[in-house]
């Protein structure tokens, strides 16, 4: 395989391919449906295709995941699917639990099945700050160009998901049930 000239412009492939299990990762947490992912990430795809004459910069993870989440949510709206919304209940969602040292807990201590299934039961806003930042790696300033929030929102956000998340996986483990 030949090495690409110093001056060379890199192809939508180098840049784009790397992060394809990212992106299908993204989607099929938004979507809850492998197919429907497979769908969405094959039209972030084409979409970033298209639009690559404007890409600028060096990295095209965030600006990838920004077009597989919005092809998401355009498929959601094109199929009349709607995000569960879930009402937030003190005594259902709310946590007795010292935060500092819980967190810790659930990340380690849970099995990976159970992760899975604490996040799905998580509204659809906070699943999908906890895949970006925790799951795929994503800074704050990267979450915001993603979602489309300021970075403010992103931190609250995030630090509710992991309360939430936190509260579910004590009510799948049993640890969480009222007395």
């Amino acid at each position: 395989m030949e090495a690409s000239a110093p001056n060379e412009t890199p192809t939508f492939e180098q840049l784009m391919l790397p992060h394809l299990d990212a992106a299908y990762n993204l989607a099929r947490w938004l979507l809850r449906d492998p197919h429907d992912a497979e769908d969405a990430v094959q039209e972030a795809f084409l979409r970033a295709y298209r639009a690559f004459d404007r890409f600028r910069g060096a990295d095209g993870r965030a600006w990838l995941l920004t077009i597989v989440r919005n092809s998401c949510y355009s498929h959601m709206r094109q199929n009349r699917r709607r995000p569960e919304e879930v009402a937030f209940e003190e005594e259902i969602h709310g946590s007795t639990h010292d935060p500092a040292n819980a967190n810790a807990v659930a990340w380690h201590e849970v099995k990976g099945d159970q992760l899975r299934q604490a996040l799905e039961r998580l509204p659809e806003e906070y699943r999908e700050v906890i895949v970006l930042h925790e799951i795929e790696g994503l800074a704050y300033r990267e979450i915001a160009g993603v979602a489309g929030i300021p970075i403010g929102t992103v931190m609250s956000r995030l630090a509710r998901a992991r309360g939430k998340l936190q509260t579910e996986l004590l009510t799948l483990t049993g640890e969480g049930s009222p007395q």
